[in-house]
């Protein structure tokens, strides 16, 4: 494996981020709100299949009991 000095490194790291796409506020914002919105449907979807699942167990249950 070779080794590069530390000067070289650094002007390698320089290389590299300066490659990087950074998002814009607008992206970033949007993106964020995309996620907490889906995650709030699939909280409320998950909610209602628990329902569900549960008050068919309990009239299930409910039969033998």
């Amino acid at each position: 494996m070779a080794m590069t000095n530390p000067l070289q490194f650094i002007q390698q790291v320089r290389a590299e981020v300066s490659k990087v796409v950074w998002p814009t506020r607008r992206e970033v914002l949007v993106t964020t709100g995309m996620v907490f919105a889906l995650a709030t449907l699939a909280s409320i979807f998950f909610f209602i299949i628990d329902l569900i699942i549960r008050t068919g167990l309990q009239s299930v249950l409910g039969l033998f009991g």
